[in-house]
């Protein structure tokens, strides 16, 4: 999936009721609390792209058994079109 993707993603599931979130939209090497480390964009490449592709899905002891094959078929369903 690419990045550009992942809101389009989050967007159709959205709509079908299921809800995702983006937990680390800042890859921690540019986080503010990490600054006197003094990086850079470009300097953990994959962490950079990990933190724009990474979408979180329901995933949870409470989900029941309809629950979950339900994401992943949102999910299927998307990437049908």
């Amino acid at each position: 999936m690419r990045f550009f993707e992942r809101d389009r993603v989050q967007a159709f599931l959205r709509e079908q009721g299921i809800e995702t979130e983006i937990y680390y939209p800042v890859p921690m090497h540019l986080q503010e609390c990490f600054a006197y480390l003094s990086h850079k964009v470009g300097d953990f490449p994959e962490s950079e792209g990990a933190a724009k592709e990474t979408l979180a899905l329901p995933v949870y002891p409470e989900l029941t058994d309809d629950q979950a094959p339900y994401v992943v078929e949102g999910v299927k369903e998307f990437f049908r079109k």
